[in-house]
């Protein structure tokens, strides 16, 4: 911001000695335009010296992707949008034959197990027990008597969520590519932690009777925002984050408008 182009310093008019016409060293007064030096950048320094960020849901530091910040105004909306409880999408990654002290490939070594009995069509059956069973607790958490017209309007509009504190729950989950031993995720959450998806990963090893440890967690998508709206670090410059910031403004509002009224 303070490398941008500065407006013209504000003129003021002063009466200044001028050498009369004619000589004789006679002086006389003339009005004239000069900035204003209480304005002057040597004077009053940078222009912005605070500028209040806030960050939306944090990723730790073995996770990538999409990483909502709010910026001046924009906070305000950070806890709306908190408010609103969205969903967010993750591609996760896990390897069968190891297990780890925290559920990562770059742990520590606990065991290593077999896995040349695991196939596609048992990967799912899992995935669509550990579905079943979320989709009761989004359900309960929900606190919707689901025969209520309320119930049914909500479902049409996709707000079956909980709107308050509530734990971990799994949306949908759903495998994108597997080839022993790597396979890859989908998982849309509410109320994660990154660390919660890779004890997913250790989990379905375990109901596998074999292990996994997870490789990779990336988030594609928080709430409204996606990986089309995200700026890699060489585009964060002005001009990009204000286009960025206007780009998504009125999905926010529309958004925030349609769960919190």
């Amino acid at each position: 911001l303070n490398a941008a182009p500065r407006r013209a310093p504000q003129q003021q008019i002063r009466f200044l000695p001028t050498p009369a016409p004619g000589g004789g060293g006679a002086l006389e007064l003339v009005p004239t335009r000069v900035p204003v030096l209480a304005e002057h950048p040597l004077v009053q320094g940078p222009r912005f010296r605070r500028l209040k960020i806030g960050a939306g849901h944090r990723l730790d530091v073995k996770a990538s992707g999409v990483f909502v910040l709010g910026i001046g105004h924009g906070n305000k909306l950070l806890t709306d949008l908190y408010n609103c409880h969205l969903t967010k999408v993750y591609t996760v990654g896990g390897l069968f034959g190891k297990a780890t002290d925290d559920f990562s490939d770059t742990g520590k070594l606990i065991e290593k197990t077999t896995f040349d009995h695991i196939t596609r069509e048992k990967l799912e059956r899992i995935l669509a027990v550990i579905q079943g069973t979320n989709h009761k607790a989004l359900l309960m958490y929900s606190n919707i008597d689901m025969q209520t017209q309320e119930a049914y309007e909500l479902a049409v509009k996709g707000l079956i969520r909980p709107m308050d504190k509530s734990p971990p729950i799994i949306t949908a989950i759903r495998c994108l590519q597997f080839a022993l031993p790597e396979f890859q995720l989908e998982i849309h959450c509410l109320h994660e932690t990154q660390q919660y998806l890779r004890k997913i990963v250790h989990e379905i090893g375990l109901e596998l009777k074999s292990s996994a440890v997870c490789t990779q967690v990336r988030r594609t998508r928080d709430g409204v925002f996606t990986l089309d709206d995200a700026l890699p670090r060489t585009q964060w410059d002005l001009r990009s984050i204000q286009d960025a910031i206007r780009n998504c403004r009125l999905r926010v509002e529309t958004e925030i408008e349609k769960t919190l009224g």
